[in-house]
């Protein structure tokens, strides 16, 4: 477990403060500090870069949800009371493996979506935008405000926002440090939907049983050619959507589909 060598030794594995939970196919995982706005503390990046690299190797699971404890906020951002006493020779490793979480959550095979179930600020935001997909209760909030803190993003803020919504809209969101409203957030294309009142989990899981229930190489296969390929030249990501239509071809699935095409049945995917 290569990442356990980012982390001080003295940095405990606290399973309870990130919930993994599995519904068939579906994994489910929620920043469990609710008392303190789930923001992310050294043991809870620990927790979830574990969680992250243990899914990454289980092809099993089809769609990764992510959210927060309680219904006041998602992610807060980095714990300020613990960098506030942080020891000054501790601080890089914290700022290196909070970038590292959210490339491990972009790495993930799996589609990954985001429930933003009330606030999420600063490294909650910057959490979300390492995600696939997104969707809001109705009250959730969003902001990069580390401006106001005299810092600025620093978990991959500043390039993941830009590509998402555009270079202009994201440098105001980021040199005024404005919080935005889940309206707003779905207006300009950082949530993909609002989800009714209460239906939030609903939603997602809608969602995610959507995905799972296509062909599980293929899902895999799309967003590495949208994720490797988009912002390279065109002519360079036909050849890295081409490289991944490849991974596709020998599979059983594949044959599957067609069968269950010509058969007027729904398809059995299996994975391979």
């Amino acid at each position: 477990m290569s990442y356990l060598a980012d982390f001080p030794a003295d940095v405990p594995d606290e399973p309870e403060l990130v919930l993994c939970e599995r519904e068939g196919d579906i994994v489910t995982l929620t920043l469990n500090r609710a008392e303190v706005m789930n923001c992310l503390s050294f043991p809870t990046l620990k927790r979830l870069r574990k969680l992250c690299h243990e899914l990454a190797s289980d092809l099993s699971v089809r769609a990764v949800l992510i959210t927060g404890a309680g219904d006041k906020a998602f992610c807060a951002g980095a714990d300020l009371k613990e960098r506030k006493t942080m020891p000054l020779e501790r601080v890089p490793h914290f700022v290196k493996n909070i970038r590292r979480v959210m490339d491990d959550v972009e790495a993930l095979p799996q589609p990954t979506i985001g429930l933003i179930n009330g606030i999420a600020f600063g490294g909650g935001t910057e959490l979300l935008l390492a995600c696939d997909l997104r969707i809001a209760a109705a009250h959730a909030q969003l902001g990069l405000t580390e401006t106001s803190l005299a810092i600025i993003p620093g978990a991959g803020g500043t390039q993941r926002l830009p590509r998402l919504i555009g270079r202009a809209r994201a440098k105001e969101l980021i040199l005024t440090a404005r919080k935005i409203d889940a309206q707003e957030a779905e207006r300009i294309g950082l949530v993909n939907r609002i989800a009714a009142a209460g239906a939030l989990r609903t939603t997602g899981l809608e969602v995610a049983r959507a995905i799972a229930a296509n062909g599980p190489v293929a899902v895999r296969a799309a967003k590495r050619a949208v994720d490797h390929g988009c912002e390279l030249p065109i002519k360079q990501g036909l050849e890295v959507e081409a490289a991944c239509y490849e991974l596709v071809l020998p599979t059983k699935d594949r044959l599957e589909a067609l069968a269950a095409f010509s058969e007027k049945r729904a398809p059995k995917f299996s994975g391979s």
